[in-house]
């Protein structure tokens, strides 16, 4: 489909960021958006701002029966389900020595298991249907290498992988998957902590600061939407935003090398800022 208008759209992570910038640029498009987040509050006064043509839900995305009754739900509702934008995530960093295994499972929990509950729940009813378009957030950190964010980093690879090897499979029955990976995208999770029942790290870099001597300044969540949605007209398998991604990501496949050297100082220079004695 590249009509938005009248399309039944899935979001999830949809109360902030990515997923709300997402949600408003659908709803322009003249889609019908359920958006789905954990903050049940922040959703539903996104969705209530943007009129009829947005609906919420509070979900939890780790919650695998939950995830299966709101996607069938809007499914039955509507009778056909046009787009899944598996796009919940968090962001777990620091020097990976610090890390302990509560930090991986946390994330693994939310930003893998998460877009396997809804591609799980969403894939047999366009399988079905023959038609549908899953869009799964991953981020540039899951095509090139991303210190000091090693279990992000591992998470978003495992997003990529999961998506371009579906899609293959996917094409059989006129079903479409991309992963969209963005460079630093400026939302709240660039300035958020650890999740705060976490194991509490001596340090934690700024990681706004540390993504911005990478690839440069954030880029604004709407222009991000406006080139994602692009992407997903054109069926791309990976849709990388913005050009300096795409630069970067190119880079690295012919080049790594090169972009493996430039991190390597960018994360030298990061680790000089951490206190003596931290």
């Amino acid at each position: 489909m590249s009509d938005w208008n009248g399309a039944t759209v899935m979001v999830t992570g949809a109360a902030s960021g990515i997923g709300l910038a997402l949600s408003i640029a659908m709803v322009k498009r003249g889609a019908d958006v359920w958006m789905t987040d954990v903050n049940g509050p922040g959703v539903q006064q996104a969705a209530e701002a943007l009129g009829p043509k947005a609906r919420w839900a509070k979900l939890d995305v780790r919650d695998t029966l939950a995830m299966r009754e709101v996607i069938e739900r809007i499914a039955r509702d509507r009778e056909r389900l046009d787009y899944l934008f598996n796009n919940a995530g968090i962001g777990v960093g620091g020097e990976a020595h610090e890390l302990s295994v509560p930090h991986y499972d946390r994330i693994l929990d939310v930003n893998v298991r998460g877009v396997v509950n809804g591609v799980a729940a969403a894939y047999p009813i366009m399988v079905r249907q023959r038609s549908g378009h899953i869009v799964n957030t991953a981020s540039m950190a899951g095509l090139t290498p991303a210190p000091l964010l090693v279990p992000y980093a591992m998470t978003k690879h495992a997003v990529v992988g999961l998506s371009t090897s579906l899609r293959l499979e996917a094409r059989n029955f006129g079903v479409r998957v991309s992963a969209l990976c963005p460079s630093a995208i400026d939302t709240p999770i660039l300035d958020a902590d650890n999740p705060g029942d976490l194991p509490k790290l001596p340090w934690r870099p700024d990681i706004r600061r540390f993504l911005t001597k990478l690839c440069g300044p954030p880029y604004p969540p709407t222009r991000l939407a406006a080139e994602a949605l692009r992407g997903v007209e054109r069926d791309q398998a990976l849709i990388v935003v913005p050009r300096i991604a795409r630069v970067i990501a190119l880079l690295y496949r012919f080049a790594p090398g090169l972009v493996s050297f430039g991190t390597g100082f960018t994360l030298r220079q990061t680790l000089n800022e951490r206190p003596e004695g931290v």
